[in-house]
């Protein structure tokens, strides 16, 4: 059986502790020496598939040219939770009052969406969908990286609590270029 390994991006410009990243944001230089920094790969990874957005994007490239893996797929499936647009490029101390009170119910009704967002239960059905797309695309192709964002891989590796694995991301959250197996490879 193949295994699947996740790896979350490196560091990019503009981070800050509560910080929604434009989707543009671009990996920095400490980005691409955390990645350097996390080779050599698992032995009998054979591909590499990435979200979509830029900096999961240079971090796959980087990861490519560094070990000759090819990338064999990008998909949305792997990109991040959807964030409301309101709150883009703002840090907490700056959040709007209509996503404050979204995320004091977010939990409570994971099926509520603050504005143009992804609620909890979209997020989760799409991470059940992304690891179905991650075990079809590691029996096409051997054992692979998966390259994505925090959140996604926090709900991705909790997939048995529900919506609510939302929450566990922050208990454990993810550094900047770490990998960890999938569960239940």
């Amino acid at each position: 059986m193949a295994d699947i390994w996740l790896m979350r991006h490196g560091a990019y410009e503009g981070h800050l502790p509560g910080y929604h990243a434009p989707h543009e944001a671009a990996l920095t230089q400490e980005g691409r020496e955390q990645v350097r920094r996390s080779l050599p790969l698992p032995e009998g990874i054979t591909a590499i598939v990435t979200s979509p957005i830029p900096r999961a994007r240079q971090t796959a490239t980087l990861v490519s040219h560094l070990t000759g893996l090819p990338i064999v797929a990008t998909s949305g499936l792997l990109a991040e939770w959807s964030a409301p647009s309101i709150v883009l490029g703002r840090t907490a101390e700056t959040y709007p009052s209509a996503y404050r009170a979204w995320r004091a119910r977010r939990l409570a009704n994971p099926s509520l969406r603050c504005e143009d967002g992804e609620s909890l239960t979209d997020l989760h059905t799409r991470a059940r969908h992304c690891a179905a797309f991650l075990h079809h695309t590691a029996g096409r192709h051997g054992s692979i990286l998966a390259v994505s964002h925090t959140l996604l891989l926090g709900v991705l590796t909790n997939l048995q609590e529900g919506p609510a694995a939302f929450a566990t991301v922050a208990k454990v959250p993810w550094r900047f270029a770490e990998r960890r197996p999938l569960p239940g490879n």
